[in-house]
């Protein structure tokens, strides 16, 4: 019998395959990010320590896109990447998303739980009004000991923008016997590049972590 960890492997690598496959029109664009910390759903994967990220991403007019987002700087899991494909677009003021993303940690801490693709990935769907945003991320292939320790594990965003402010609050549901968390973004966009982040707890399951604040640098590579 076909494993569902397979199943959904194969389902991205289709989906990575299609886009690889998409008319030459399809456009590509990347980023590159320096970091104080790496700051992960209101945790400082990074422990203080700088981290560095890039991505590319092919999409189309139609709406399909897929990408590899690498990272470093978490400090127990190592260097990460992540593989990723969707659909999403505009209607008016109205925006969505759909994506299937799987997060690889192949030398730290979890290699040998979310190691390879298909170990840990999620769904995510995104909806949009104007300046409000909503996100849902749901845990397809886990329970794997590592960053996806349960299959039960969802996490949920409420966002909005007001000027060069972002305001985001993230709720954490660990799944049986996981508690659960929940944390607020407060974000400061200096300018296209230069970004200051502090997030902090609101409510949290066990001992509460410190509050961190992330000072960031993008470059656009259109």
């Amino acid at each position: 019998m076909i494993s569902s960890k397979k199943l959904l492997a194969g389902s991205l690598a289709a989906a990575l395959m299609t886009a690889a496959a998409l008319p030459a029109a399809a456009e590509v664009s990347g980023s590159a990010t320096v970091a104080s910390s790496y700051l992960w759903r209101g945790f400082d994967l990074g422990s203080g320590t700088p981290a560095a990220s890039a991505d590319i991403v092919a999409s189309s007019e139609s709406g399909l896109y897929a990408g590899l987002w690498l990272s470093s700087g978490d400090t127990t899991a190592g260097t990460e990447y992540d593989v990723f494909a969707g659909y999403g677009g505009e209607v008016g003021d109205f925006s969505y998303d759909i994506n299937l993303t799987s997060y690889v940690y192949p030398t730290g801490a979890f290699s040998s739980t979310d190691g390879s693709i298909g170990d840990f990935m999620e769904v995510i769907v995104s909806l949009g009004y104007g300046p409000i945003s909503f996100s849902y991320y749901d845990n397809i292939a886990g329970d794997t000991g590592g960053y996806a320790a349960s299959e039960d594990y969802r996490y949920i965003t409420l966002g909005a923008d007001a000027g060069q402010w972002s305001f985001m609050i993230g709720d954490h549901d660990f799944g049986s016997g996981g508690g659960d968390a929940t944390h607020l973004d407060i974000t400061y966009n200096y300018n296209d590049n230069l970004g200051f982040t502090l997030s902090t707890w609101l409510d949290f399951t066990g001992t509460e972590p410190e509050p961190t604040f992330v000072a960031s640098y993008t470059i656009q590579i259109d």
